[in-house]
Protein backbone atom coordinates (compact mmCIF):
# COMPACT_ATOMS: atom_id res chain seq x y z
CA UNK A 1 0.00 0.00 0.00
CA UNK A 2 2.78 2.38 0.46
CA UNK A 3 4.49 1.55 -2.79
CA UNK A 4 1.19 2.49 -3.95
CA UNK A 5 1.01 6.22 -2.17
CA UNK A 6 4.17 7.31 -3.41
CA UNK A 7 3.20 5.96 -7.00
CA UNK A 8 0.00 8.54 -6.83
CA UNK A 9 2.27 10.84 -4.87
CA UNK A 10 5.11 10.98 -8.09
CA UNK A 11 1.88 10.53 -10.80
CA UNK A 12 0.19 13.82 -8.94
CA UNK A 13 3.63 15.54 -9.82
CA UNK A 14 3.80 14.33 -13.55
CA UNK A 15 0.33 15.62 -13.72
CA UNK A 16 0.32 18.89 -11.88
CA UNK A 17 3.66 19.58 -13.93
CA UNK A 18 1.81 18.43 -17.03
CA UNK A 19 -0.89 20.72 -16.15
CA UNK A 20 0.90 23.59 -16.05
CA UNK A 21 0.13 25.23 -19.27
CA UNK A 22 -3.81 25.60 -18.64
CA UNK A 23 -3.91 28.42 -16.38
CA UNK A 24 -1.75 30.07 -19.06
CA UNK A 25 -4.31 28.97 -21.27
CA UNK A 26 -7.41 29.92 -19.38
CA UNK A 27 -5.96 33.21 -18.64
CA UNK A 28 -5.14 33.72 -23.00
CA UNK A 29 -9.03 33.07 -23.55
CA UNK A 30 -10.39 35.09 -20.74
CA UNK A 31 -8.60 38.42 -22.36
CA UNK A 32 -11.23 38.25 -24.94
CA UNK A 33 -14.03 35.80 -23.50
CA UNK A 34 -16.14 37.15 -20.66
CA UNK A 35 -17.66 35.01 -18.24
CA UNK A 36 -18.60 31.34 -20.00
CA UNK A 37 -15.61 29.54 -18.25
CA UNK A 38 -18.06 26.38 -17.80
CA UNK A 39 -17.20 26.35 -22.49
CA UNK A 40 -13.70 27.14 -21.96
CA UNK A 41 -13.83 23.98 -19.39
CA UNK A 42 -15.51 22.05 -21.73
CA UNK A 43 -13.42 22.72 -24.53
CA UNK A 44 -10.08 21.90 -23.03
CA UNK A 45 -11.78 18.44 -21.99
CA UNK A 46 -12.49 17.58 -25.61
CA UNK A 47 -8.96 18.63 -26.79
CA UNK A 48 -7.40 16.40 -24.03
CA UNK A 49 -9.86 13.82 -24.21
CA UNK A 50 -9.09 14.16 -28.31
CA UNK A 51 -12.86 14.36 -28.88
CA UNK A 52 -15.01 16.52 -30.61
CA UNK A 53 -17.94 18.83 -28.96
CA UNK A 54 -21.64 19.95 -29.57
CA UNK A 55 -22.68 23.21 -28.30
CA UNK A 56 -26.29 24.26 -28.43
CA UNK A 57 -27.68 27.93 -27.89
CA UNK A 58 -28.49 31.17 -28.86
CA UNK A 59 -26.13 33.51 -31.26
CA UNK A 60 -24.30 35.90 -30.05
CA UNK A 61 -22.79 33.59 -27.31
CA UNK A 62 -18.97 33.51 -28.07
CA UNK A 63 -18.57 30.45 -29.71
CA UNK A 64 -16.62 31.37 -32.57
CA UNK A 65 -14.72 33.37 -30.82
CA UNK A 66 -14.20 30.56 -28.16
CA UNK A 67 -12.74 28.30 -30.74
CA UNK A 68 -10.61 30.91 -32.95
CA UNK A 69 -8.79 32.56 -29.48
CA UNK A 70 -8.04 28.46 -28.29
CA UNK A 71 -6.46 27.74 -32.04
CA UNK A 72 -4.38 31.40 -31.69
CA UNK A 73 -3.12 30.59 -28.10
CA UNK A 74 -1.74 26.71 -29.16
CA UNK A 75 -0.82 28.24 -33.21
CA UNK A 76 -2.94 26.18 -35.07
CA UNK A 77 -5.01 26.00 -37.77
CA UNK A 78 -8.78 27.02 -37.50
CA UNK A 79 -11.35 26.84 -40.44
CA UNK A 80 -15.53 27.82 -39.92
CA UNK A 81 -17.78 26.10 -42.35
CA UNK A 82 -21.53 27.77 -42.37
CA UNK A 83 -24.00 24.42 -42.85
CA UNK A 84 -26.79 25.42 -44.64
CA UNK A 85 -29.04 23.20 -46.88
CA UNK A 86 -27.62 23.59 -50.49
CA UNK A 87 -24.22 22.70 -48.62
CA UNK A 88 -22.83 19.47 -50.30
CA UNK A 89 -20.01 16.88 -48.97
CA UNK A 90 -17.47 18.11 -51.43
CA UNK A 91 -17.80 21.54 -50.07
CA UNK A 92 -16.58 20.49 -46.69
CA UNK A 93 -13.89 17.64 -47.56
CA UNK A 94 -12.88 18.82 -50.98
CA UNK A 95 -13.14 17.58 -54.52
CA UNK A 96 -10.86 16.34 -57.42
CA UNK A 97 -11.14 19.19 -59.89
CA UNK A 98 -9.52 18.84 -64.03
CA UNK A 99 -6.77 21.07 -65.03
CA UNK A 100 -7.25 21.62 -68.43
CA UNK A 101 -3.55 23.19 -69.05
CA UNK A 102 -2.07 20.13 -67.91
CA UNK A 103 -4.60 17.47 -68.85
CA UNK A 104 -4.50 15.96 -65.31
CA UNK A 105 -6.82 15.47 -62.06
CA UNK A 106 -5.86 17.10 -58.97
CA UNK A 107 -7.18 17.25 -55.43
CA UNK A 108 -8.79 20.75 -54.17
CA UNK A 109 -8.93 19.67 -50.29
CA UNK A 110 -11.63 21.07 -48.10
CA UNK A 111 -12.25 23.42 -44.95
CA UNK A 112 -11.67 20.02 -42.92
CA UNK A 113 -8.28 20.40 -43.57
CA UNK A 114 -7.56 22.60 -40.19
CA UNK A 115 -6.70 21.38 -36.59
CA UNK A 116 -9.66 23.35 -35.11
CA UNK A 117 -12.80 23.23 -37.42
CA UNK A 118 -16.05 25.08 -36.23
CA UNK A 119 -19.28 23.52 -38.12
CA UNK A 120 -21.38 26.06 -37.54
CA UNK A 121 -25.16 25.26 -37.88
CA UNK A 122 -24.76 21.92 -38.32
CA UNK A 123 -28.44 21.10 -38.32
CA UNK A 124 -29.12 22.71 -40.95
CA UNK A 125 -27.34 21.06 -43.33
CA UNK A 126 -28.87 17.57 -44.95
CA UNK A 127 -27.66 13.89 -43.68
CA UNK A 128 -25.85 13.23 -46.67
CA UNK A 129 -23.05 16.30 -45.24
CA UNK A 130 -23.76 15.54 -41.79
CA UNK A 131 -22.21 12.09 -42.57
CA UNK A 132 -19.69 12.97 -44.20
CA UNK A 133 -18.08 15.92 -41.42
CA UNK A 134 -19.00 12.62 -39.02
CA UNK A 135 -17.02 10.10 -40.76
CA UNK A 136 -13.83 12.62 -40.59
CA UNK A 137 -14.54 12.86 -37.20
CA UNK A 138 -14.62 9.24 -36.70
CA UNK A 139 -12.18 7.78 -38.82
CA UNK A 140 -9.45 11.33 -38.95
CA UNK A 141 -9.34 10.81 -42.39
CA UNK A 142 -11.10 11.88 -45.78
CA UNK A 143 -11.50 10.33 -49.35
CA UNK A 144 -11.27 12.26 -52.50
CA UNK A 145 -11.65 10.60 -55.40
CA UNK A 146 -9.48 7.15 -54.93
CA UNK A 147 -7.11 8.50 -52.60
CA UNK A 148 -7.03 8.83 -48.86
CA UNK A 149 -6.05 11.99 -46.75
CA UNK A 150 -5.40 11.61 -42.93
CA UNK A 151 -6.60 15.27 -41.20
CA UNK A 152 -3.89 17.09 -39.25
CA UNK A 153 -3.03 16.62 -35.57
CA UNK A 154 -4.48 17.87 -32.99
CA UNK A 155 -8.15 17.41 -34.65
CA UNK A 156 -11.35 18.43 -33.43
CA UNK A 157 -14.47 19.76 -34.43
CA UNK A 158 -16.82 22.29 -32.58
CA UNK A 159 -20.44 22.19 -33.72
CA UNK A 160 -23.04 24.47 -32.86
CA UNK A 161 -26.33 23.45 -33.26
CA UNK A 162 -29.33 25.92 -32.84
CA UNK A 163 -32.25 24.92 -30.61
CA UNK A 164 -34.46 22.36 -32.21
CA UNK A 165 -37.80 23.86 -32.73
CA UNK A 166 -36.70 26.06 -35.30
CA UNK A 167 -38.13 25.45 -38.91
CA UNK A 168 -36.11 23.66 -41.84
CA UNK A 169 -33.25 22.18 -40.01
CA UNK A 170 -31.93 18.36 -39.69
CA UNK A 171 -31.67 16.64 -36.20
CA UNK A 172 -28.52 14.91 -35.77
CA UNK A 173 -29.69 11.34 -36.08
CA UNK A 174 -28.57 9.48 -32.89
CA UNK A 175 -25.93 7.69 -34.44
CA UNK A 176 -23.91 10.50 -35.10
CA UNK A 177 -24.44 13.04 -32.06
CA UNK A 178 -23.27 9.91 -29.99
CA UNK A 179 -20.03 10.88 -32.09
CA UNK A 180 -19.70 13.84 -29.87
CA UNK A 181 -17.83 13.47 -26.53
CA UNK A 182 -19.47 16.30 -25.24
CA UNK A 183 -22.51 18.22 -25.97
CA UNK A 184 -22.66 21.75 -23.57
CA UNK A 185 -25.88 23.54 -23.44
CA UNK A 186 -24.93 27.56 -22.73
CA UNK A 187 -26.63 29.91 -21.58
CA UNK A 188 -27.01 33.90 -21.37
CA UNK A 189 -24.39 36.10 -19.65
CA UNK A 190 -24.93 37.77 -15.91
CA UNK A 191 -25.96 41.00 -15.82
CA UNK A 192 -22.28 42.28 -14.74
CA UNK A 193 -21.02 39.99 -17.64
CA UNK A 194 -22.48 41.95 -20.17
CA UNK A 195 -21.53 44.78 -19.04
CA UNK A 196 -18.23 43.91 -19.12
CA UNK A 197 -18.80 42.40 -22.82
CA UNK A 198 -20.34 45.97 -23.44
CA UNK A 199 -17.17 47.56 -21.85
CA UNK A 200 -14.71 45.38 -24.18
CA UNK A 201 -16.39 45.80 -27.50
CA UNK A 202 -16.78 49.59 -27.41
CA UNK A 203 -13.02 49.92 -26.52
CA UNK A 204 -10.80 50.78 -29.13
CA UNK A 205 -7.77 48.07 -28.85
CA UNK A 206 -9.85 44.37 -28.96
CA UNK A 207 -7.20 42.24 -26.76
CA UNK A 208 -4.50 40.16 -29.19
CA UNK A 209 -4.36 36.55 -28.08
CA UNK A 210 -0.46 35.45 -27.88
CA UNK A 211 0.39 31.48 -28.75
CA UNK A 212 1.33 30.21 -25.19
CA UNK A 213 1.20 26.26 -26.48
CA UNK A 214 2.68 24.36 -29.06
CA UNK A 215 0.61 21.54 -30.56
CA UNK A 216 2.89 18.98 -29.30
CA UNK A 217 2.12 19.83 -25.78
CA UNK A 218 -1.44 18.85 -26.65
CA UNK A 219 -0.30 15.82 -27.78
CA UNK A 220 1.90 14.91 -24.53
CA UNK A 221 -1.11 15.87 -22.19
CA UNK A 222 -3.71 13.93 -24.10
CA UNK A 223 -0.85 11.23 -23.14
CA UNK A 224 -0.84 12.26 -19.84
CA UNK A 225 -4.46 12.19 -19.43
CA UNK A 226 -4.84 8.57 -19.82
CA UNK A 227 -2.05 8.19 -17.32
CA UNK A 228 -4.67 9.63 -14.46
CA UNK A 229 -5.27 7.07 -12.28
CA UNK A 230 -8.85 5.48 -11.77
CA UNK A 231 -9.76 3.33 -8.98
CA UNK A 232 -12.06 0.46 -9.79
CA UNK A 233 -14.66 1.40 -7.67
CA UNK A 234 -15.18 4.98 -10.02
CA UNK A 235 -15.50 2.56 -12.99
CA UNK A 236 -18.34 0.55 -11.11
CA UNK A 237 -19.96 4.17 -10.28
CA UNK A 238 -19.59 5.19 -14.36
CA UNK A 239 -21.26 1.65 -15.19
CA UNK A 240 -23.88 2.08 -12.64
CA UNK A 241 -24.84 5.58 -13.31
CA UNK A 242 -24.88 4.52 -17.38
CA UNK A 243 -26.75 0.98 -16.71
CA UNK A 244 -29.68 3.08 -14.61
CA UNK A 245 -30.26 5.15 -18.38
CA UNK A 246 -30.72 1.86 -20.14
CA UNK A 247 -32.69 -0.35 -17.56
CA UNK A 248 -34.42 1.93 -14.79
CA UNK A 249 -36.71 -0.17 -13.98
CA UNK A 250 -34.43 -2.79 -13.05
CA UNK A 251 -32.02 -0.34 -11.60
CA UNK A 252 -34.19 1.60 -9.04
CA UNK A 253 -35.69 4.26 -11.29
CA UNK A 254 -39.28 3.20 -12.27
CA UNK A 255 -40.09 6.06 -12.42
CA UNK A 256 -37.92 7.23 -15.13
CA UNK A 257 -38.65 4.16 -17.49
CA UNK A 258 -41.66 5.89 -18.86
CA UNK A 259 -39.65 8.88 -19.62
CA UNK A 260 -36.80 6.91 -21.94
CA UNK A 261 -37.25 5.84 -25.21
CA UNK A 262 -33.58 4.59 -25.59
CA UNK A 263 -30.21 4.79 -22.92
CA UNK A 264 -26.61 5.50 -23.29
CA UNK A 265 -25.07 3.62 -25.56
CA UNK A 266 -20.97 2.37 -24.06
CA UNK A 267 -19.38 5.44 -25.92
CA UNK A 268 -21.73 7.40 -22.82
CA UNK A 269 -18.84 4.99 -20.38
CA UNK A 270 -16.15 5.36 -22.76
CA UNK A 271 -16.75 9.39 -22.53
CA UNK A 272 -17.25 9.49 -19.02
CA UNK A 273 -13.96 7.99 -17.92
CA UNK A 274 -12.00 9.86 -20.24
CA UNK A 275 -13.59 12.81 -19.64
CA UNK A 276 -13.66 12.46 -15.80
CA UNK A 277 -9.86 12.07 -16.69
CA UNK A 278 -9.29 15.32 -18.86
CA UNK A 279 -11.34 16.99 -15.84
CA UNK A 280 -8.98 16.14 -13.15
CA UNK A 281 -5.72 16.86 -15.58
CA UNK A 282 -7.00 20.47 -15.96
CA UNK A 283 -7.25 20.78 -12.23
CA UNK A 284 -3.49 19.39 -11.95
CA UNK A 285 -5.03 16.14 -10.18
CA UNK A 286 -3.53 12.93 -10.96
CA UNK A 287 -6.46 10.61 -10.12
CA UNK A 288 -10.45 10.77 -10.00
CA UNK A 289 -12.75 11.43 -7.96
CA UNK A 290 -16.88 10.75 -8.04
CA UNK A 291 -17.09 14.85 -8.12
CA UNK A 292 -15.41 15.04 -11.33
CA UNK A 293 -17.55 12.30 -13.17
CA UNK A 294 -20.57 14.20 -11.23
CA UNK A 295 -19.43 17.76 -12.88
CA UNK A 296 -19.35 16.22 -16.38
CA UNK A 297 -22.26 13.58 -16.78
CA UNK A 298 -24.84 15.78 -18.22
CA UNK A 299 -22.45 17.10 -21.06
CA UNK A 300 -21.45 13.20 -21.87
CA UNK A 301 -25.03 11.72 -21.68
CA UNK A 302 -27.51 14.66 -22.48
CA UNK A 303 -27.24 14.11 -25.95
CA UNK A 304 -26.86 10.21 -26.05
CA UNK A 305 -30.43 9.36 -23.84
CA UNK A 306 -33.94 9.12 -26.14
CA UNK A 307 -36.62 10.51 -24.53
CA UNK A 308 -40.29 9.55 -25.09
CA UNK A 309 -43.42 11.39 -25.67
CA UNK A 310 -44.64 11.03 -22.73
CA UNK A 311 -40.77 13.12 -20.91
CA UNK A 312 -41.62 15.55 -23.81
CA UNK A 313 -45.43 15.84 -22.68
CA UNK A 314 -43.80 16.60 -18.94
CA UNK A 315 -41.62 18.80 -20.03
CA UNK A 316 -38.60 16.52 -19.01
CA UNK A 317 -35.34 17.13 -20.54
CA UNK A 318 -32.56 14.57 -20.63
CA UNK A 319 -30.50 16.92 -17.94
CA UNK A 320 -33.47 16.19 -15.65
CA UNK A 321 -33.02 12.42 -15.87
CA UNK A 322 -29.23 12.80 -15.51
CA UNK A 323 -30.04 14.93 -12.56
CA UNK A 324 -32.32 11.90 -10.97
CA UNK A 325 -29.69 9.50 -11.76
CA UNK A 326 -26.99 11.32 -9.99
CA UNK A 327 -28.67 12.34 -7.06
CA UNK A 328 -30.00 8.96 -6.12
CA UNK A 329 -27.20 6.36 -7.61
CA UNK A 330 -24.79 5.46 -4.73
CA UNK A 331 -21.66 7.53 -4.73
CA UNK A 332 -18.39 5.39 -3.84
Amino acid sequence: MDGMRVDMEALNERIAQGASFIPLLKQEMNKVIVGQSYMTDRLLIALLGNGHILLEGVPGLAKTLAIKSLAQAIQVDFSRIQFTPDLLPADVVGTVIYNQKSESFSVKKGPIFANFVLADEINRAPAKVQSALLEAMQERQVTIGESTYPLPDPFMVLATQNPVEQEGTYPLPEAQSDRFLLKVVLNYPSNEEEQQIIRLNMGGNFPKIQAVVQPKDIANARALVREVYMDEKIERYIVRLVHATRKPSETGFSDLADLISFGASPRASIGLALASKAFAFIQGRGYVIPDDIRSIAADVMRHRIGLTYEAEAEEKTADDVVKEIINKVEVP
